[in-house]
């Protein structure tokens, strides 16, 4: 199970990389692999400002679709379009081609409510 240590993670199993006041946002390696393959990955809020614990888009797999929930509030500046035609770069490379939505936070304190890879590790188990 790969948890990269430069990210932090939350509870329903995003991964958060932070570069100056934007966050890159996708689902962890242990998220896809519980999912099983990707087909489909459906984001609409592009240009919405919203707050941690909304739900900003699905991911669907061949079994089930399920939620994708923000990990930190702001305004989702940019969706990752290759996953409209390559939805299975979510498995291949869930931290880095397969990365959702780049997101201007709106509020850096929420940083510390996300786990480290520690923690997450724990939380997992």
């Amino acid at each position: 199970m790969n948890v990269p240590t430069n990210l932090k993670y939350s509870k329903e199993h995003e991964w958060v990389r932070i570069e100056g006041d934007i966050a890159i946002i996708g689902i962890t390696d242990f998220a896809q692999g519980e999912l099983g393959d990707i087909v489909f990955v459906d984001i609409d809020t592009e240009g919405e400002t919203m707050d941690a614990g909304d739900i900003f888009g699905t991911v669907e797999a061949v079994k089930t679709v399920s939620d994708l929930f923000l990990p930190l509030s702001g305004e989702i500046l940019e969706l990752n379009e290759k996953l409209e035609d390559e939805p299975e770069l979510v498995n291949t490379d869930p931290f880095g081609e397969g990365w959702m939505i780049k997101l201007k936070i709106s509020d850096s304190s929420e940083l510390d409510n996300l786990l480290n890879a520690d923690e997450y590790k724990a939380l997992i188990g």
